[in-house]
């Protein structure tokens, strides 16, 4: 049982030890708590490791490093090289909570595989923690350190620090108030690929009991991609492909050879490791660690017994081009070579020129990929996990306002309850207005019902139909079956080919 006086210097025990935090607004945040050992040194590379205890009371009232990362995020820590103590978690809790057995909300943030943390201000749990829940966040490794292909060394080290984090809730949330079996994992984009990948794996089985997965990207690598990635990432750092070779780079030299090799990728399709999307880090299907891809995971029904609220954008990838993180395609011909890239078949192409028969060949690629890399596969995995037997939901961040689109991380600060949030306002397309907050209030309701319940408030998918709910203002939509013209144009499209077609060529 916790010990709590209300407001400054409440106390909570952990296995590592006391820690304090501070309430503010009817909430305790308690931030920065180590929930595995600092992955450097002997530990570099490997899964994660027990937290070293401490004596006394650990005073958790800042978020803990971020992951090596070049990224700087508004309102957000930046990385230093020699920040080591980055497997942190932080928690929300209701004040007066009084350990009563409450939904716990673990949230995973985005980035590419590459960037991000916890600390985002548009990822503060203090709104969803006041309808009734205890959020829970953590930071993981990111880029090379996390994702990267090291010789000798396990694959997705991103993944299994997530699972840590999720045995910590496991054992010790119960002292916050939380319900250690009634955990719901949640992510956005990269923290939702997370997401549907933990439903597949092994070593998460039975951490959480639903989950929520916002924009989650088709994209995850073989051991040999992801191998052709170390090369070019070592040969830029100039260092041997090798374990020793990468363990004699430290994390920042990593950084910036990623970053080169990335910016490589977007003007160089010849030698890029990927034609026309330079995330270079994706989860391996490595057979071990992650056995199979999350669609065909849930085809086998791999995670029948965990629900599943999945939702994307209408617009994803207009605020992908927005910030520069992909190619500009303005030609027809760019166009089927993208297309080609993924393995996209020509039917697609021409599906989307006689949907848009108006639009600029730009936008004609963004719709395309937007839907290529999050929008259908998001939606299939809805629909696979109700054919095997699952329950799931499905909704669409369908809100424009003016210019504002509705596109990737649009929806994240109004599901949070975090409108104001530093760099909220870029996000949503300016400041937000009174439809806005009632927006918001609808989906923090349905994440929260359905963390609490298992349902967000509207019908479940079904083997034979796709109920789907858009989000919009003034007022939200509900379709009984999502059989739009642009879904038809996808039907007979497998996404087991959408991979890149050529592989980057070797170092040297």
């Amino acid at each position: 049982m916790s010990e709590r006086s209300g407001g400054a210097g409440a106390e909570f025990p952990t296995a590592g030890g006391r820690v304090r935090g501070r309430s503010t607004g009817g909430v305790t945040a308690v931030l920065g708590i180590p929930y595995a050992a600092p992955p450097f040194g002997t530990l570099r590379f490997r899964e994660p490791r027990p937290a070293a205890a401490w004596d006394g009371v650990r005073e958790c009232t800042a978020f803990g490093p971020v992951a090596p990362q070049s990224a700087e995020l508004p309102g957000a820590p930046v990385w230093r090289p020699g920040d080591e103590d980055i497997l942190t978690v932080n928690v929300w809790v209701p004040d007066g909570a009084h350990g009563g057995a409450l939904p716990v909300f673990f949230w995973i943030h985005g980035g590419a595989y590459t960037f991000g943390s916890s600390a985002q201000p548009d990822f503060d749990g203090r709104a969803l923690a006041r309808a009734g829940l205890v959020v829970v966040s953590c930071n993981y490794r990111v880029g090379f350190e996390g994702f990267g292909h090291v010789p000798g060394f396990p694959d997705n080290r991103g993944l299994l620090d997530q699972a840590a984090a999720l045995r910590w809730v496991r054992a010790g949330i119960a002292d916050f108030g939380g319900d250690p079996g009634n955990v719901t994992v949640a992510g956005h984009s990269s923290g939702a690929g997370s997401v549907a990948c933990l439903m597949a794996m092994p070593q998460a089985a039975g951490l959480f009991r639903r989950a929520v997965a916002h924009s989650v990207p088709s994209a995850y690598h073989s051991v040999e991609l992801a191998m052709a990635v170390t090369r070019r990432i070592a040969r830029e750092a100039e260092v041997a492909p090798t374990a020793r070779g990468l363990l004699s780079a430290p994390p920042e030299a990593l950084v910036a050879a990623a970053d080169r090799t990335a910016a490589t990728c977007r003007t160089d399709p010849v030698a890029a490791v990927h034609a026309f999307d330079p995330v270079l880090f994706q989860p391996v299907v490595d057979g071990e660690v992650l056995p199979a891809d999350p669609l065909r995971a849930f085809a086998s029904g791999a995670a029948r017994n965990v629900d599943l609220l999945a939702c994307h954008a209408l617009e994803e990838y207009w605020f992908l081009h927005a910030v520069g993180a992909v190619r500009e395609v303005t030609t027809e011909q760019d166009l089927a070579d993208a297309a080609e890239a993924l393995r996209l078949p020509a039917e697609l192409l021409d599906g989307y020129r006689a949907l848009l028969p108006d639009a600029p060949v730009l936008d004609r690629y963004l719709a395309l990929f937007g839907d290529a890399r999050f929008a259908e596969y998001t939606t299939r995995l809805a629909e696979q996990h109700a054919r095997t037997g699952g329950r799931s939901y499905l909704a669409r961040f369908a809100r424009r306002r003016g210019t504002a689109r509705p596109w990737h991380t649009a929806d994240v600060p109004f599901a949070f309850g975090n409108l104001d949030a530093a760099g909220a306002a870029f996000l949503i397309g300016g400041p937000p207005d009174d439809e806005d907050r009632a927006l918001s209030r609808r989906m923090l309701s349905a994440w929260a019902g359905f963390a609490a319940t298992g349902d967000p408030g509207w019908p479940a998918v079904t083997a034979t139909a796709t109920p789907v709910r858009s989000w919009a203002v003034p007022c939200d939509r509900l379709a009984s079956c999502d059989a739009t013209a642009l879904r038809a144009l996808w039907r007979d499209v497998p996404f087991a080919l959408m991979r890149p077609a050529r592989p980057a060529p070797p170092a040297g």
